[in-house]
């Protein structure tokens, strides 16, 4: 059932035998964070808890199911805890402080990366026998986004450089429950513990878009649905927000249950979700493209799934294609947790019987010259000015709802906007600490993702999943049941899309419908 919801949440564009390993290896790689010491929530009886999440059912469909194990309302911060004190224990090293800038390569073989300690301004190559990109997303290319301030595509871009190519950065996930006008999540398990959301008229009115899962839609849906309330006249007060509704649940439940969820609605609005709805609206969440892995998170760097020996990618910088065309509430954790073990236990094979492989000539070169472009540029705009500019231009057409003149429009833009960048100015022409200069290497990343994700949706003429076009209402698996991939030229406008066929199974229950 797991992964039947998988594939019909991610709108068929999930690579099937991918669905298949991540929810059978679920339960062991769960009862593996447990046995490492995650505070999961417990039952009565001692058992590990689990609650309803948008897009997880019974029976094909049939009815909402109790699926997600948790911990309260911060089941990701508590697995990030439960690592960090695993990796302490182990003595793991960490170079804290530290941004990388380049890749490195010899003979088709990752050996390293070079990285600026920040702290410092001083560039190091670090020389390895193998690589691997956890960086997670760039919901930082939108104003409004649930993600942190570091989320600026680094891991992404840095891959697209190098010739790798981007798969299916057109599908980028817009959370229905984040707060108004600052986009910070309210997570899904407030509707997972029965939340509903409301509209201006004072009607649950997901009912009338999904029957049976109600507000435990999949988020694409559940967005579209906030977006047709407001277009209708049904926000709230006639603006562009809607409310979730959490009175009914009581107070036990939500301070115990929702505690972040609690303390966010009070820190960020000064509103009481015990006694008041909550103002919500769309927001940036989840990549579901990245960089394309196979099932062992080795990168690919083709449609005949090619390796780049070293190279690995997991979390939600890599696409695996787990996720399609919309990621499932929970699956992100769980992605990283099954492919992120499959990846450390191919990478100890791996570096068991390759040696390093040589350092390129100079291999410092290009995030040296990158740097020093960066400090000498003058006359023009600020690294702040113009990502204000790209999150604007991203929310107002490259967001929930598309067309081919929004994202004309954003291509143009982002053309403008990339040609500013090769001006941008700092004030601050410091070594220590030069957190503008950061500011501008990383805009350059965010430039290099919006490329590719409007390239990609630009490209694509159906509405699948999280990619939705008002001029392509209609999914078209004739034409588009396929991933792109996308590899960079030397302007905006020089993209070069390439496609590979969705893996799909022998098997009836698991065929687009």
């Amino acid at each position: 059932w797991h992964m039947y919801d998988t594939v019909k949440g991610g709108d068929y564009l999930v690579d099937q035998p991918a669905a298949e390993i991540l929810t059978r290896e679920a339960i062991d790689a769960v009862y593996e964070l447990e046995h490492r010491g995650l505070p999961f929530n417990r039952t009565p009886d001692g058992r590990i808890d689990q609650r309803r999440f948008g897009g997880h059912t019974r029976n094909f469909g049939e009815a909402p199911v109790r699926r997600s194990c948790y911990a309260a309302d911060r089941t990701g911060h508590m697995i990030l805890q439960t690592m960090y004190q695993n990796a302490i224990k182990n003595q793991v090293r960490f170079f804290n402080e530290y941004l990388v800038l380049d890749l490195l390569f010899n003979d088709g073989q990752a050996c390293g990366v070079v990285a600026m300690e920040i702290r410092t301004g001083e560039i190091s190559t670090f020389h390895a026998k193998a690589v691997l990109f956890a960086t997670g997303g760039y919901g930082r290319a939108w104003r409004v986004t649930s993600n942190a301030f570091a989320c600026m595509g680094d891991g992404m871009a840095i891959a697209y450089r190098r010739g790798i190519p981007l798969e299916d950065m057109e599908m980028y996930q817009f959370h229905p429950t984040g707060i108004y006008k600052v986009g910070v999540l309210l997570s899904e398990a407030a509707r997972g513990e029965g939340g509903r959301l409301l509209n201006g008229r004072g009607e649950y009115f997901m009912e009338r878009y999904m029957p049976t899962l109600k507000d435990l839609a999949p988020r694409d849906i559940v967005s579209r649905s906030m977006i047709q309330e407001v277009k209708e006249g049904r926000g709230v007060d006639g603006k562009d927000y809607v409310f979730l509704d959490l009175r009914h649940l009581g107070a036990k439940i939500i301070n115990e249950k929702l505690p972040d969820i609690t303390d966010f609605a009070r820190n960020y609005l000064g509103v009481e979700p015990i006694t008041e709805p909550v103002p919500i609206q769309p927001t940036a969440h989840y990549a579901m493209g990245g960089i394309p892995t196979d099932n062992d998170a080795r990168v690919v760097i083709d449609p005949q799934w090619t390796p780049k020996p070293g190279f690995y990618a997991a979390g939600e910088v890599a696409c695996v294609s787990v996720h399609g065309a919309n990621r499932l509430g929970t699956n992100s954790l769980v992605d990283l947790i099954v492919f992120g073990r499959r990846a450390g236990k191919h990478m100890a094979q791996f570096i068991t019987e390759n040696d390093h492989a040589p350092l390129p000539p100079e291999p410092e070169a290009f995030a040296r010259e990158l740097v020093d472009r960066l400090y000498t540029s003058t006359g023009g705009a600020s690294a702040a000015s113009i990502r204000s500019t790209l999150q604007n231009e991203m929310d107002d057409k490259v967001f929930v709802e598309r067309s081919d003149q929004s994202l004309r429009h954003a291509l143009d833009s982002l053309d403008g906007l990339q040609e500013a960048y090769k001006r941008v100015q700092m004030q601050d022409k410091g070594k220590t600490f030069n957190t503008e200069l950061v500011e501008a290497i990383e805009l350059g990343f965010l430039l290099d993702c919006a490329e590719a994700t409007i390239h990609g949706a630009l490209a694509r003429t159906e509405s699948r999943g999280a990619h939705y076009r008002l001029d392509y209402p209609k999914r078209d698996d004739v034409n588009w049941l396929k991933h792109t991939l996308a590899y960079k030229g030397a302007k905006a406008h020089d993209v070069r899309l390439d496609y590979k066929d969705v893996i799909l199974l022998d098997d009836p229950i698991f065929k687009p419908k």
